[in-house]
């Protein structure tokens, strides 16, 4: 079994910062893709993320030149950095990772962390 545990979601005022960390642990040979969706109350999930097993990201239109995406293949952790945070990015971020079990490759995603960004 594979699991996904995110944290470092909370509350925060706009322009401000969070980081999340979102660690795999579990029956992994490796991690292949890692990422980062968000779901606002009453919108459809988001894509905002990815970093590659090579490091290559890529970011939402919506979050570039604000966040920033990394990983760490020691710990087995994905790493989210928001800077300039907005109210309209409120929402649960989701973290996932494509991982290779053996001769299997599947995605598993974190619970949630909330992030809530307010005066």
């Amino acid at each position: 079994q594979v699991q996904l545990v995110e944290s470092g979601g909370g509350l925060v005022q706009p322009g401000g910062s969070l980081r999340l960390s979102c660690a795999a642990s579990g029956s992994i040979l490796s991690l292949n893709v890692l990422g980062w969706y968000r779901q606002a109350p009453g919108k459809q999930r988001e894509w905002v993320a990815v970093i590659t097993g090579g490091g290559t990201t890529k970011y939402a239109d919506s979050v570039k030149g604000r966040f920033t995406i990394s990983r760490d293949n020691t710990k087995k952790t994905v790493y989210l950095q928001m800077n300039r945070l907005k109210p309209e990015d409120t929402a649960v971020y989701y973290c996932y990772a494509d991982v290779i079990t053996g001769v299997t490759t599947s995605r598993y995603w974190g619970q949630g962390t909330q992030v809530t960004v307010s005066s």
